[in-house]
């Protein structure tokens, strides 16, 4: 940490965009290595693909059938508002193993090297089937599951309920799961209350069709990290020292002098249980097309309860696959550890009131841990038409506290009416004041 009055100049540091250090050029003199000419033993080891390093594969569900620990039914079901799932057929009750108990994803985080994954965070193999065919055990029937959109199924003669257990190498099962707390009809409460709050200026058509019984119960795909970073932030920090005004009537203006400091911090941290969409879909936050952008306000998930995975925990619900790897993500999650190492030197800077324009940045990621989990999210969608595809508006609800945020599309001369409406009032408060004072 060092503050000192400028001049002199800011020491060049390299810029590199968004904070990644693999964007930094090479040193002069130096060029990059070429693995082709390295020896084969070298070059295999260099382009390899980092290990998996914790294996969260259910070996007891890899034949697709998730069994009752008591009597072997495979008729399973959560209990409603809890992470208890419960057997229909002998009643009996168990909790789903804390994905964090079972493989110390809580732990280390302070002495986290490279990259670390979960075998469900590893990469998507692009010819990976979204098919997935089961024989059943007990009639001999196949049971097919599109991992597009469902995650279970049951075979239609003897009742026997498949999941997707396996880890097949196409997105679609992950390490853990958060289950569902929030039910149906409060979703459906909770978007009824939000939407009345906003009748008044919503759009007619959207108002003759609001059908909140329509609302959708949906597992999100996200890559929750730890991280252990560095990061080196410098700029300038600018402190107010004499406010005058120049010129007369309306040719006023406002004047100050300050002294100019060049500022750099430097913060080591880490963080724990950092979500990151796994959807391009949903990671795409073009607000002229969609309101995605309305799921990431009703975080954050406690997910330090998320549960091993087992497919029961899905029945009645639909998921999305996840279909971006680490290395997409990387990039989202370098903004992300610099936005925090911001937040962490604010309380440093507060002696420069007239604020610090932070020039060069630099992020150093130590170590990271992925780990792959889906998320609860009651959503009611509804496509405003218009010009380049009309807009698609999302009110979402946190599935495990109920947090409800959304868009609702409004009448653009509503608003304006009001708007007017407001500036007359206003108008004509300031003349009554005026004629009392006269």
């Amino acid at each position: 940490m060092s503050d000192s009055k400028l001049p002199p100049p800011l020491p060049a540091r390299p810029a590199d965009g968004p904070g990644s250090p693999r964007d930094v050029p090479p040193l002069p003199g130096t060029h990059p290595i070429d693995p082709a000419t390295l020896p084969g033993a070298i070059r295999d080891e260099l382009e390899a693909p980092d290990p998996l390093a914790i294996d969260t594969a259910s070996a007891e569900l890899r034949d697709g059938l998730n069994r009752c620990p008591k009597c072997g039914s495979t008729d399973i079901r959560q209990r409603p508002g809890t992470d208890v799932l419960v057997c229909l057929y002998c009643r009996n009750e168990w909790h789903g193993e804390r994905v964090e108990e079972a493989f110390g994803f809580g732990e280390g985080i302070d002495g986290l090297t490279g990259t670390v994954l979960a075998s469900g965070a590893r990469d998507i193999e692009a010819d990976a089937a979204a098919l997935m065919t089961f024989k059943c055990s007990g009639c001999g029937a196949e049971v097919t599951v599109n991992t597009e959109n469902a995650m279970t199924a049951r075979c239609h003669w003897c009742r026997h309920v498949f999941g997707i257990n396996e880890q097949v190498p196409n997105g679609a099962v992950p390490d853990a799961v958060l289950p569902f707390h929030i039910k149906k009809d409060d979703a459906v409460a909770c978007i009824r209350q939000f939407v009345d709050k906003r009748r008044l200026f919503a759009l007619k058509a959207f108002k003759d069709e609001f059908t909140p019984d329509n609302v959708v119960g949906v597992y999100l795909p996200y890559m929750v990290v730890d991280g252990r970073a560095s990061a080196a932030i410098a700029g300038k920090g600018e402190i107010e020292t004499r406010r005058y005004t120049r010129g007369t009537d309306n040719n006023k203006k406002t004047y100050y002098d300050a002294d100019v400091y060049r500022v750099e911090r430097q913060v080591d941290f880490t963080v724990d249980d950092l979500p990151l969409e796994s959807s391009a879909e949903r990671g795409n936050l073009d607000i002229q097309a969609n309101t995605n952008n309305i799921i990431n306000t009703i975080l954050p998930f406690d997910t330090k309860n998320a549960v091993r995975w087992n497919a029961s925990y899905l029945a009645g619900f639909t998921s999305e696959k996840r279909n971006r790897n680490v290395e997409h993500l990387r990039p989202r999650l370098e903004d992300q550890l610099l936005s925090i190492a911001r937040a962490q030197v604010e309380g440093s800077v507060r002696r420069y009131d007239r604020g610090v324009r932070w020039e060069h940045e630099r992020l150093d990621v130590h170590g990271t841990r992925w780990v792959s989990m889906y998320l609860p999210v009651w959503l009611y969608s509804y496509h405003q038409p218009g010009r380049n595809g009309g807009l698609l508006h999302y009110i979402a609800v946190n599935g495990r506290t109920g947090e409800t945020m959304g868009s609702v599309p409004v009448q653009q001369w509503k608003l304006l009416l009001a708007a007017l409406t407001v500036g007359t009032i206003l108008e004509g408060l300031a003349i009554a004041a005026l004629v009392t004072m006269a």
